[in-house]
């Protein structure tokens, strides 16, 4: 099932790097290649199931980059509410295609969407890519003591 778009986009954004397009189109996702990722490779939401990987992808504002065929090669998705703030979110390349930038232009095209351009505050976490992040104007948060966060265990029923 194709996600819908959000209330405040206006386009499509499609973008080239190389021989990849990079295109906001839900309908060209993948989202089996994006929920095994997510599910089996990544850190941050290692076990995840499909239907909280679809539910999340229709709350944000995907972005896949494709090679040639039309295989997915990368993803980021932001979570934002279109005016003031937005949340980078499981920004991943597939191992096939690392060591071109991706990462980076993933991120950039997110930043430069015309419908998130105006966006006042954009946030994200990582382990491991600050300084691909610093190129882009990311930094460490000034004051982190004002950040809280909430965590609910993977297994805890949805209250």
């Amino acid at each position: 099932m194709i996600p819908p778009p959000l209330p405040f986009e206006t386009m499509i954004l499609e973008r080239r790097h190389g021989p990849y397009r990079l295109s906001t189109d839900r309908a060209l996702l993948d989202l089996d290649a994006i929920h095994r990722f997510l599910a089996e490779d990544s850190y941050w939401a290692r076990g995840i199931g499909r239907g909280l990987v679809e539910r999340a992808i229709r709350g944000s504002l995907p972005l896949g980059a494709y090679d040639a065929g039309g295989r997915l090669a990368g993803f980021a998705r932001a979570v934002t509410d279109g005016a003031v703030f937005g949340y980078l979110r499981d920004v991943f390349v597939l191992p096939a295609h690392r060591g071109r930038g991706l990462g980076r232009a993933l991120t950039a095209a997110l930043l430069e969407h015309p419908d998130l351009a105006g966006l006042r505050n954009w946030m994200l976490a990582t382990e491991d890519a600050h300084s691909l992040y610093a190129t882009l104007g990311f930094a460490p948060v000034a004051n982190p003591a004002r950040l809280m966060q909430r965590r609910r265990p993977p297994d805890a029923p949805a209250s």
